[in-house]
């Protein structure tokens, strides 16, 4: 570990972590700690993946504090996973985090690998799917997920053919346009996540629900895919319907996300924000800074709601890329007024600033978070992808792309301002990196340490 003070904070799918994690985060404040930075990460592979990359992240941290600050560090380690690049991701892994899906999962692989040309094949995928996430169908066509109060998404229940075809579709467009942006800058392009950091994502609020359901988050490479063409009709036979497996990879990952997602909401509001209460009472003067990636980012603003009634331990909130809705703090949607956001008003309960990084670069929330998103809230959305890719629809927006929207008094701040002049002290904040974040996985940057530092107020 790159730093000291560390500590490891576990929780399992519930929320549940080891009895005693609490105490020994007091313990660092009684040995004289001021300010604890808690670092969420978003998909691992394991826990050791997890454990480097807060390594990684915490880095540059202790050459950035103020004389006096007396600084320790926690990872929260939950269970999650990530995919592995192209050409075939190892679907397999998904057990790991999913044990109990073991039979389903093999099946799913089997499919993926083989691709077989044949519109059952595609069916039995949609079954699959439903039954790896519990989602039922019943009879009137209702779609129900088992201990869920959430919406169901429209690509779970929908004619997995056409959805496997319109993902096939974005990732061929997606593919094409940095492909051309690339030739014309005469460098490479903005890419997507590349093999190895794929993650998961929460998803956008839709006219559905306060909060839509399963979206998109790091989806690998769209490497080796080709230009973008229509796919027309889903009517095709045999080596035609092969081509739709592409897309097919990506709706299990949607679906695993959809499971994941809920898993980072109730972590946070479950596990993380009772403990932080826990730790709140035990040592009142110690100055609590969360942080997160990605899925991480919404299991530390889930926290937010999960505090005890009266604590305030959290000094300041600073999300990176963070895959949930970038409406989720508001008092009222703009689309529709008397809905609020899912996490509305709770940056009151920092006493410092909820900042938001985010940067266009950032092709995995900018592209198929909204395209899942959309397809979470409303059905009428299985159309052509190419209708929807570059809509800028903003309903269906990440926090991680275009930072906190629809809350009053919110400051946007490109980094380079931010670096020079500090965070602001208070409210919600939306820092542009683009300047250093150039994809998704793309955050362990002494830039983004500075921002932390700074809304911490624990710089030099």
């Amino acid at each position: 570990m790159s730093v000291e003070p560390y500590r490891e904070i576990t929780f399992d799918k519930e929320g549940d972590g080891p009895a005693g994690q609490p105490a020994a985060l007091a313990a660092l404040a009684r040995q004289g700690l001021t300010d604890l930075v808690v670092f969420a990460h978003g998909w691992n592979s394991s826990p050791a993946g997890a454990t480097r990359l807060c390594s990684d992240f915490f880095e540059p941290f202790p050459g950035l504090l103020a004389p006096g600050v007396e600084a320790g560090y926690a990872g929260v380690i939950w269970p999650s996973m990530m995919f592995t690049g192209e050409p075939v991701p190892d679907y397999r892994a998904l057990v790991t985090v999913l044990p109990e899906k073991e039979p389903v999962l093999d099946r799913l692989t089997e499919l993926l690998v083989t691709a077989p040309a044949d519109e059952a094949a595609f069916a039995e995928f949609g079954a699959l799917l439903r039954e790896l996430t519990d989602v039922t169908v019943g009879e009137a066509g209702r779609a129900g997920a088992a201990g869920s109060r959430e919406p169901v998404p429209e690509f779970l229940v929908a004619d997995p053919l056409e959805v496997c075809a319109l993902f096939t579709e974005a990732l061929e467009a997606d593919a094409g346009r940095t492909e051309g942006l690339g030739r014309g800058a005469g460098q490479g392009a903005d890419s997507a996540e590349g093999p190895g950091s794929t993650e998961g994502s929460g998803s956008a609020e839709g006219p559905g629900s306060t909060e839509g359901s399963g979206s998109a988050e790091g989806f690998g490479s769209a490497e080796g895919f080709g230009s973008a063409e229509g796919f027309g009709s889903a009517e095709g036979f045999g080596e035609g319907l092969k081509r739709y497996w592409k897309g097919a990879r990506e709706v299990l990952r949607q679906a695993t996300y959809y499971v994941m997602k809920k898993r980072a909401g109730r972590v946070g509001e479950s596990g993380l924000g009772p403990l932080l209460g826990e730790v709140a009472l035990a040592a009142p003067r110690l100055r609590v800074h969360l942080v997160g990636h990605s899925m991480g980012a919404r299991l530390v603003a889930y926290a937010l709601k999960g505090l005890p009634s009266g604590a305030r331990p959290v000094a300041s909130v600073t999300l990176l890329q963070g895959a949930f809705s970038h409406y989720a703090f508001a008092a009222r949607l703009p689309h529709d007024p008397g809905r609020p956001g899912s996490l509305r008003d709770l940056q009151n309960r920092v006493r410092g600033p909820v900042v938001a990084c985010y940067s266009r670069h950032d092709t995995a929330l900018g592209v198929f978070y909204p395209l899942a998103s959309r397809l979470a809230g409303d059905s009428a959305s299985l159309t052509r992808a190419a209708g929807l890719l570059g809509s800028g629809d903003p309903r269906w927006a990440a926090i991680g792309h275009d930072g906190v929207q629809a809350v009053p008094g919110t400051v946007v701040r490109p980094l380079a301002t931010v670096l020079r002049e500090g965070v602001p002290a208070s409210g919600c904040v939306s820092v542009d990196t683009a300047d250093v974040v150039r994809s998704h996985a793309d955050i362990c940057r002494a830039e983004l340490a500075r921002v932390v530092v700074s809304a911490a107020r624990t710089g030099r």
